[in-house]
């Protein structure tokens, strides 16, 4: 008769494992980490094209100038030829006076370039709301 051997009864189980395996969370991240250094250099940035400065055709036949120097005060000046001084409150009056009644007549502010920009924004405000219909900036040309 052959030999019977005794059945084990839950000795010798497998445990599981409660741990998370990590190797392949790491190799993904590896292969993300490769395609976005491969892919930034070829992303586009944000370029702003600006406008250049050219010559008008003609002269307008009144030039007034409102003058932002240093120190934020204003000086109109009309063909040239400074005319007064003044402040922001007066501004809009002075300009339309200069003017005469032509709302079409192009104003330039000229600032210097140490002026804040917020500044030169108020009295381009200004004039705008005072219905002054051309308002330009004075750039220096290059050449």
């Amino acid at each position: 008769m052959p030999a019977v051997t005794p059945l084990r009864t839950g000795g010798s189980r497998r445990r599981t494992i409660n741990e998370i395996n990590m190797v392949p969370f790491i190799d993904v991240m590896l292969v993300l980490l490769i395609i976005f250094m491969v892919s930034a250099p070829l992303i586009t940035t944000g370029v702003v094209d600006l406008p250049s400065v050219g010559k008008s055709k003609q002269q307008p036949k009144k030039v007034i100038e409102v003058v932002v120097a240093k120190d934020e005060t204003l000086r109109l000046r009309v063909d040239n030829k400074d005319v007064s001084t003044m402040t922001l409150k007066n501004l809009a009056d002075r300009v339309s006076a200069a003017q005469g009644g032509d709302a079409a007549a192009p104003v330039v502010i000229s600032a210097d370039r140490s002026v804040k920009y917020e500044s030169v924004v108020k009295v381009m405000d200004l004039l705008q709301k005072a219905g002054v219909q051309r308002v330009g900036l004075s750039v220096k040309t290059n050449g």
